[in-house]
């Protein structure tokens, strides 16, 4: 092990090595002949043959020389620690670059490096993450590891697959602007409550997006291991959004959520924002205040509300997150299908 751990010293500090060997030819030199050795050592562990030079005699005698001098009783435990640190460092190492291949193919396939927990990839899509239940134990967190791969490679072929709009869908659901003939179909996945959410929305109206395809759009209130839901509210704009399509009551459904991504209340605060810190019984009121601003009735806005605490919405939105989760295998939203492929996280 002390060889390995020593050629894996020696390739990281290669690259000051070769800077500084511009200017000091023979510290290259020197530097190349010990990475030699360490290399043709490593060559011969990996194809399982004893390694036939000294080298790891002499790396720990270059290390000792001054102790033996000095603290010879030293000696024992310190070439023991050195045996010790050069088993770390290789176990180190071999776990760096497997987290750094697992990684790499949860951003080619999810968009996010942690499967997880994908909002804490800093490296993957901006987005608002479908988190898993945090582990309690080791022995949770060992299998949570290994089911992670197998998400992974379980998923791979949604790389190479055509996705179609079409196939997801789940009546009744509404369009971001009157249906027009002869567009081609987008579906776009978000959660009311996202503030990726708001700003991939924004990005899509400003870019023409909704002109372009028509995208029909799919209310999905992320909810947590536990039950709750992520952003306080979502739950209840869903269902509204829902029982306003079940109704069929013109476009409301596509104007709640216009309002809520692009609105702001006479304090210039987004309505985004005040919904998240309402309560209950202060969101639905302000969702009915909606309603009737945009010209609905009375008796339409009780049926709204009366369906949108219905048994149907439940069933609507059950639905919907087996799309999402178990079909489509969102990691996190907003999740767009458009062109024949799936792109995750914000509209750019």
């Amino acid at each position: 092990m002390v060889c390995i751990a020593a050629f894996i010293i020696l390739a990281l500090v290669g690259v000051f090595v070769a800077f500084l060997s511009i200017f000091r030819p023979d510290i290259g030199r020197k530097y190349w002949t010990v990475f030699k050795k360490a290399w043709g050592c490593v060559g011969k562990k990996v194809r399982l043959q004893k390694c036939e030079t000294n080298f790891k005699d002499d790396v720990k005698n270059s290390m000792l020389s001054r102790i033996v001098l000095r603290h010879p009783r030293w000696v024992a435990p310190l070439g023991t620690a050195i045996e010790v640190g050069s088993v770390l460092i290789v176990v180190i190492t071999v776990w760096s670059l497997v987290e750094s291949v697992k990684a790499l193919l949860a951003i080619w396939v999810f968009g996010t490096c942690n499967v997880s927990i994908p909002e804490s990839c800093a490296l993957g899509a901006e987005i608002c993450g479908i988190d898993s239940v945090e582990p309690r134990n080791p022995v949770e967190w060992t299998g949570r590891w290994f089911s992670e791969w197998g998400e992974i490679f379980a998923n791979i072929p949604d790389r190479f697959h055509s996705w179609e709009a079409e196939d997801y869908l789940v009546e009744p659901y509404s369009f971001a602007t009157p249906y027009q003939e002869g567009k081609p179909l987008a579906l776009d996945i978000f959660d009311p409550g996202c503030l990726v959410c708001i700003q991939s929305y924004r990005n899509q109206k400003s870019d023409s997006f909704f002109d372009r395809y028509n995208t029909v759009l799919m209310v999905y209130p992320i909810q947590l291991p536990d039950g709750g839901y992520k952003f306080n509210n979502s739950d209840l704009i869903a269902r509204y959004i829902h029982a306003a399509n079940l109704l069929d009551a013109d476009d409301y459904a596509s104007r709640i959520l216009d309002q809520i991504f692009t609105g702001s209340n006479s304090d210039g605060i987004s309505f985004q924002s005040v919904l998240q810190n309402s309560s209950a019984d202060e969101a639905e009121k302000l969702l009915q205040s909606w309603l009737k601003d945009f010209g609905a009735k009375a008796n339409l806005i009780k049926q709204i509300s009366e369906a949108a605490h219905s048994e149907r919405v439940d069933e609507i939105m059950n639905e919907i997150k087996n799309v999402v989760e178990d079909r489509i295998h969102a990691k996190g939203i907003p999740t767009l299908i458009y062109d024949g492929k799936k792109h995750n996280g914000l509209y750019k």
